[in-house]
């Protein structure tokens, strides 16, 4: 059985190494190869060699694998969500234009056309 891993106990060096393995359990899981994997994700295979023992690799390279093993969905967590308040809302709906405005006087006549 395995157990839940308290993400904020582990160092940084050991949250790499959880992404390689994230990487490695998937692209197992999709039956493909190191050499498949790193040439759909347009990296070479020792990138991919050592990304996946967690002993390198960055955030772009993460972005590239999790692309090609199409888990991009993962990083939904990053999005930021603006919430307002029932007040804002009131405040912006009451800012929102109800009707169009008269055509002033001044010169500004519609334009004439040919009816």
């Amino acid at each position: 059985m395995t157990e839940k891993v308290n993400i904020y106990n582990l160092s940084d060096a050991a949250i790499v190494e959880l992404l390689g393995t994230f990487i490695r359990h998937h692209r197992l899981e999709q039956n493909k190869t190191q050499s498949q994997l790193a040439w759909e994700a347009g990296i070479n295979r020792s990138t991919l060699v050592e990304f996946e023992k967690g002993a390198g690799g960055n955030l772009l390279t993460f972005i590239q694998l999790l692309r090609a093993l199409n888990l991009l969905n993962v990083l939904k967590q990053f999005e930021v969500q603006i919430q307002l308040s029932p007040i804002q809302m009131a405040e912006l709906e009451q800012k929102q234009r109800k009707r169009a405005s008269k055509a002033s006087k001044k010169g500004n006549k519609p334009a004439s056309t040919d009816w």
